[in-house]
């Protein structure tokens, strides 16, 4: 079956994964433009893309007013600020096709609480957890107290958006206890404000999947390093890197998990009345005891978007708009095919993040970086009139290498990013170092042998 190919796509957002759809998009063919709103001044250096600085994407009106003005056939919602705000809703009430879930739905990532429930419903493993509101302080640490006893540790998630910054993974019981009245501190008494989770150990993993409501389709997987500092020291952040493929998550593995976590997520969302359409993203651990849900965002993942979406093989706009229209294939590929080889990028921050980031410091190198065959995609930059660029966010630059191998794409990742600086700049140089091997499997040899069944019938 043949997929329509929208040729006037509108992006919502301005940051580095928007840059890298909008990059995606426009390279394919059939596309006559891609407009971002609001955009950055760094997009629209790219072919075939332009921006629309002006346009509030958190205003529904505004979003609607900018789509009509280029007869869209096509809007993808970047961040998750505007799904959580309805844009979604407002789109499809006005008749446009919209790959992106609405308001309903996005509370998968808007409310930690919420996640859990519905996980819980649809029989999809997450660590053991608890919400607590803004009066829970007492039962909070008690909690917390239960599950040191048990031997596990604590992590303390804010329930709401923060950016991916809402996310402590505690170190001691004395920590984890210390740091609730924080989270807690005027929050409502009546809903959720903090979610206590037992703290699981094993791989990181990111496995996001194109939805229609009922069916999956699964993106290139991906890994992504929290931490700021090398060897997973420091702060959690939204992202210091990522690399894709990992060796440890081969088709046959994501067919699984999109069978164990993605679809019974979709059924049961469905049977609540919110069907979801748009990039499912499962964050997962991989135990010892085999992939348990970590946390659900409702985009794409930064810095996963900018190592996933250049190694997709055939046009994504055409199964966006399927998508969007509640129309994915059937009988199609469970994941997307892809380009030979590997993608490795590494996140140049600014100082000061992921706390308060300095701006305003020129950034010398891109020209560099980029004539090293790197792609450099901006998050939190802005142009001078003379052209040069300043930082002007947290996480400033993804900076992507590519390669046959993992460890050649890594290679050509820092030559590039060693070419580019500014004052205070910060980064990690372990991207991708410790990538495990393909004999690393994260489920149980038992249910591997069924995914890899399942996936040759």
């Amino acid at each position: 079956m043949s997929l329509a190919m929208p040729t006037r796509i509108l992006v919502l957002g301005s940051g580095g994964r928007e840059h890298a759809l909008a990059w995606k998009l426009a390279g394919e063919p059939g596309v006559n433009e891609v407009v971002v709103a609001p955009g950055s001044t760094a997009m629209a250096t790219e072919h075939r893309v332009r921006i629309l600085p002006g346009v509030d994407s958190l205003d529904p009106a505004a979003v609607i007013a900018a789509a009509r003005g280029l007869a869209a056939e096509l809007v993808v919602v970047g961040p998750e600020a505007p799904l959580a705000a309805g844009a979604a809703d407002a789109l499809d009430a006005a008749g446009f096709a919209v790959f992106g879930p609405a308001r309903a739905a996005a509370r998968l990532e808007a409310s930690k609480a919420f996640c859990h429930e519905v996980a819980a419903a649809a029989g999809v493993r997450m660590a053991r957890a608890r919400a607590f509101t803004g009066a829970d302080r007492d039962a909070a640490g008690a909690f917390i107290r239960e599950l040191d006893a048990a031997g596990a540790g604590a992590v303390l998630k804010a329930d709401g958006l923060a950016g991916g910054k809402g996310v402590i993974v505690t170190e001691s019981l004395e920590q984890a206890v210390e740091l609730v009245p924080g989270f807690l501190a005027g929050r409502p008494v009546d809903a959720p404000a903090l979610v206590v989770e037992e703290r699981l150990t094993g791989r990181e993993a990111s496995v996001i999947a194109v939805c229609d409501g009922t069916r999956a389709v699964a993106l290139p997987a991906a890994r992504d390093h929290k931490r700021l500092g090398d060897g997973d020291r420091g702060p959690n952040t939204g992202g210091m890197g990522a690399y894709s493929p990992l060796p440890d998550l081969d088709d046959a593995i994501v067919e699984h998990l999109l069978e164990t976590i993605h679809r019974p997520l979709l059924a049961e969302m469905t049977r609540r009345g919110t069907p979801f359409r748009g990039f499912l993203y499962a964050g997962l651990m991989l135990t010892v005891d085999g992939p348990a849900l970590l946390e659900c965002n409702v985009r794409l993942g930064d810095p996963e978007a900018q190592v996933i979406l250049p190694r997709i093989a055939s046009p994504l706009g055409p199964l966006l708009l399927a998508a969007a229209r509640g129309r994915l294939p059937e009988g199609g590929p469970s994941v997307v095919p892809t380009i030979p080889g590997a993608a490795v990028g590494i996140v140049l921050a600014a100082k000061g993040y992921p706390g308060d980031p300095e701006r305003g410091h020129p950034i010398a190198g891109l020209d560099d970086a980029r004539a090293t065959g790197a792609l450099v995609f901006h998050a939190g930059t802005d142009r001078w009139p003379d052209g040069n660029y300043v930082t002007n966010g947290g996480r400033v630059l993804t900076v992507l290498g590519r390669g046959p191998t993992l460890d050649s794409a890594r290679a050509a990742a820092e030559r590039a990013a060693d070419s580019i600086s500014w004052e205070g700049m910060q980064r990690r140089r372990d991207i991708a170092v410790d990538a495990p091997r393909a004999a690393d499997h994260p489920i149980p040899a038992g249910a591997a042998r069924g995914a890899a069944r399942g996936a040759a019938r």
